[in-house]
C-alpha cells in the first residue's frame, strides 16, 4: 500500500478526489484496461465460437413495462447452455435484456448496474429512464471494437418512467445507436419471428397477464423458427424468464407463473400449431 494512503482507508487518492458522478468516467481515466472494449484479444482461431444468447423482448403494458428472454445459449449449431439469464434488474425501475456475446453482454450489463448505483451515490438521487438509456448507449459504442472481431453485445432496455407514470422501452444497434420503441421492441436471432408474432398479438394498455402470454407466445414463435432459440421445455421444466417494472418497482415473475403460462400455451397450440389468429380489421 503506497505512502499517504492511510488518510484515504486504504484507497487510492483516484477514488475520494472530486470528479464525474460517472463510473464508466471514472474507470476510464484511472483503469482503462479493465473497461470489456478496451481488453487486448489473442488472434481468434478459425473455429472459434464464443457462446450467444438469442431471443429477448420488451413491451409495455397498461401499468408498466415487460422484458422477457428464452434460456438458450448457442455456439455455432451447438446449445451451450440450456438454462441461462437474459434479463435483469438494472436497478429498482429498470431492467436490461442482453443478446449477443454472452460474456461480454453479462459483464456490461453488471458494469451498466454499478454505473447506476455509482450515479445514485454520489448525486444522492436516480438518473432519470432517459439518462439511464443514455448510459448504456454509451458502453455499447465503447464496446464496438469488440464488435467488428465478431463479440457484439446488443441490449434491450426498459423501465418504468416516475415522472411521466408509463413503462417506456429502448433499443440499441451495434454501435450504440439508441432508438425508443412506441410499443416493443425485439433483438437476438429470432427476433424477426418474435416481431411478427408481436405485430400480430400485441395491444395496446394490455393488462399485465395479457402481456405476459403475448410474450410467451412470441417466444414460442421464435422458437419454432429459429434453433438458436429455446422454447419451453416441460420435459426439463425451462420456462422463458419474464420480469414486469411497474410503480412497485422490478419483480421477477415465478417459475410457476410463467409455467401456468407457458403450458397453457402449448396446450393450445396441439390443436393450432401456428398460435392464434390475429383478426383482419
Amino acid at each position: 500500500m503506497g505512502v499517504g494512503w492511510e488518510s484515504t482507508g486504504g484507497l487510492p487518492p483516484a477514488f475520494t478526489a472530486a470528479g464525474s458522478s460517472s463510473f464508466l468516467e471514472f474507470l476510464s481515466a484511472h483503469a482503462p484496461d479493465l473497461l470489456p472494449g478496451n481488453r487486448a484479444l489473442a488472434p481468434a482461431r478459425d473455429s472459434f465460437e464464443a457462446p450467444h444468447g438469442t431471443t429477448v423482448l420488451a413491451a409495455t403494458f397498461e401499468s408498466g413495462v415487460l422484458v422477457a428472454g428464452d434460456r438458450r445459449l448457442t455456439m455455432g449449431n451447438v446449445i451451450a447452455h440450456r438454462e441461462y439469464e437474459k434479463v435483469f434488474p438494472a436497478d429498482e425501475y429498470s431492467a436490461v435484456a442482453i443478446a449477443g456475446t454472452a460474456g461480454l453482454a453479462v459483464e456490461m450489463v453488471r458494469l451498466f448496474q454499478l454505473e447506476l448505483e455509482h450515479y445514485e451515490k454520489i448525486e444522492g438521487m436516480p438518473l432519470s429512464l432517459d439518462g439511464k438509456a443514455n448510459r448504456l448507449t454509451a458502453m455499447v459504442r465503447g464496446n464496438l471494437d469488440m464488435a467488428m472481431r465478431g463479440l457484439s453485445v446488443v441490449p434491450l432496455f426498459a423501465g418504468y418512467d416516475l415522472d411521466q407514470a408509463r413503462g417506456r422501452v429502448f433499443s440499441y444497434d451495434v454501435t450504440g445507436g439508441r432508438t425508443e420503441e412506441r410499443t416493443f421492441a425485439v433483438t437476438g436471432s429470432g427476433s424477426v419471428y418474435a416481431r411478427g408474432a408481436l405485430k400480430k398479438l400485441y395491444r395496446e394498455g394490455m393488462s399485465e397477464q395479457d402481456a405476459v402470454t403475448v410474450a410467451v407466445q412470441a417466444l414460442y414463435d421464435a422458437a419454432d423458427e429459429d434453433t438458436a432459440t429455446g422454447g419451453p421445455d416441460l420435459t426439463r421444466a425451462l420456462f422463458p424468464l419474464v420480469t414486469v417494472v411497474t410503480e412497485d418497482g422490478y419483480r421477477r415473475l415465478s417459475t410457476d407463473e410463467v409455467a401456468d403460462v407457458a403450458r397453457a400455451v402449448v396446450d393450445r397450440r396441439r390443436s393450432a400449431p401456428d398460435g392464434p389468429r390475429a383478426p383482419l380489421l
